[in-house]
């Protein structure tokens, strides 16, 4: 289940970063207006996006730990574009209601959390020589 987890977190986050270089402009919602260059952030946060995706998918132990303690690192950090998202009620990346925005922010806990089980680098977990 951890690996099958893994793999599906690490497509999801290729696929988000190479959509945030294909279509840069379907993120606009996300980054407030007075932020000063909006399109290079979201090409940076889409290289990101791809790094850490390949990260998880193809390290393995002390390393494979890192990517998932980082991919967690980068969800928490993305969380105030969310949560300005939400509040602004823009559209963004098909969240293009209420319900999908402010759902969204109730979905990326379970992601952090995703990026740190399935990398066995939840806190407190013993290290393996197999992960």
């Amino acid at each position: 289940m951890r690996t099958v987890l893994r793999w599906a977190l690490g497509v999801f986050m290729l696929f988000a970063g190479t959509s945030h270089l294909r279509s840069p402009d379907a993120f606009l919602g996300q980054v407030p207006a007075w932020i000063p260059m909006r399109a290079p952030i979201i090409w940076v946060s889409g290289v990101i996006e791809i790094g850490l995706g390949l990260a998880v998918l193809l390290t393995r132990g002390a390393r494979r730990r890192t990517a998932g303690r980082a991919l967690a690192i980068f969800l928490v950090g993305v969380f105030p574009g969310n949560l300005y998202q939400a509040i602004a009620g823009t559209d963004a990346f098909g969240l293009d209601t209420p319900v999908k925005r402010w759902g969204r922010l109730l979905v990326q806990p379970v992601l952090v959390a995703a990026a740190l089980w399935s990398t066995g680098a939840w806190p407190g977990r013993p290290e393996r020589a197999d992960t």
